[in-house]
């Protein structure tokens, strides 16, 4: 339902790249719910041994009590569909090839919808079987180390392209392959990692969703989303400016916004975890991620503009949308309220990690 309703969204500027970017989201995401349909049945047929029929099967409450009765091999089976389906429409690499041509082509809000919201909907969906095929395979990392996996490749993927971009919102469309892949690694490593990757997922949705309405608002009064057209946006547009520039200081994770905090735990949780292969690997992509991001950010920031731009009247409803986040995403890099931590722990003890 999500994939049809839309799909609709992105193409509300009709023009041949909207269209294309529709009908590959459309397709893509299409095939994706069907692999991932695929996979919830294997999962159903794993049940026969444990006595589940009708619609207990599908029960994920059921299933959880009847876990060691399960049959671990088409569990796995059933979990391998799930991460390749739902990872499709999560936008994980190298699963997202729909995501920059959607974000690129659909109106700003629309893509901090997909940014903030759909992308982790379908992480959830992969997140809530975890812990069944973990329990189900004694707990010895075999799922983990599949979102592993799709993590450091996201991450990876998306520092290549991010170097080489010049459209902002396929800039931001990247970060989310990126941070998703940082979420997916979090919660691959297990422990307090798992706590950080929530933590993170709220982090990234409240980062993009304002970077992406930056991004459209400064798109409109420059007529080109091209970062090479889109310079000297302090002066040009001191609200919507900062916030874009922040918002991207944010997410390749410069100190003391939350991201950073965030992503200090994953990388703390891999080395406590003994897995230094991730922790090198994380450290080589979201530092190639933060030399051609911060590059992008100082060419608009500072570079001279190419023609004068009229003046915007600045509103203070604007303000209060750009430095709102912002001032939260600082506060969460330096304090994080007990109730919320409370909440993050336990969701983390249902995924296995920290208490």
């Amino acid at each position: 339902a999500t994939t049809l309703v839309t799909a609709f969204l992105i193409c509300i500027h009709a023009s041949p790249g909207a269209l294309e970017a529709m009908w590959k989201y459309l397709l893509m995401c299409s095939v994706g719910v069907a692999v991932a349909f695929t996979g919830t049945l294997l999962i159903a047929a794993s049940t026969g041994a444990a006595g589940l029929h009708g619609t207990d099967a599908l029960l994920w409450t059921s299933l959880r009590d009847a876990v060691l009765r399960l049959d671990p091999m088409l569990l796995k089976a059933g979990f391998i569909f799930l991460v390749i389906g739902y990872g499709t429409k999560a936008g994980l690499a190298p699963m997202h090839n729909w995501l920059p041509d959607a974000h690129s082509q659909a109106p700003a809000p629309v893509s901090a919808i997909f940014s903030g919201f759909m992308l982790n909907a379908a992480l959830y969906c992969i997140l809530r079987c975890l812990p069944l095929v973990e329990a189900a395979t004694g707990n010895t990392g075999w799922g983990r180390g599949i979102l592993m996996v799709f993590g450091i490749l996201s991450i990876l993927v998306a520092a290549v392209f991010i170097v080489a971009q010049h459209d902002v919102k396929r800039l931001l469309a990247y970060h989310s392959v990126e941070h998703l892949g940082i979420i997916a690694l979090g919660v691959g490593i297990g422990g307090f990692g798992s706590l950080a990757a929530l933590f993170h997922t709220f982090n990234h949705s409240l980062c993009k969703a304002l970077s992406f309405f930056c991004a459209g608002t400064l798109g409109q009064m420059y007529g080109s989303h091209d970062m090479r057209k889109m310079t000297r946006v302090l002066r040009s547009s001191p609200v919507w400016g900062s916030g874009l520039v922040g918002s991207l200081l944010a997410l390749i994770g410069v100190a003391p916004f939350a991201l950073f905090l965030s992503e200090f735990i994953i990388l703390k949780a891999a080395v406590d975890s003994g897995s230094y292969w991730a922790a090198a690997l994380f450290l080589t992509g979201v530092g190639v991620v933060f030399v051609g991001a911060l590059k992008h950010a100082i060419s608009m920031a500072w570079e001279p503009l190419t023609e004068p731009l009229p003046p915007r009247k600045i509103y203070f409803l604007e303000g209060v949308l750009v430095f709102g986040p912002l001032a939260a995403l600082l506060v969460l890099g330096v304090w994080v309220p007990s109730p919320f931590l409370h909440v993050l722990g336990q969701a983390a003890r249902i995924l296995g990690g920290a208490a």
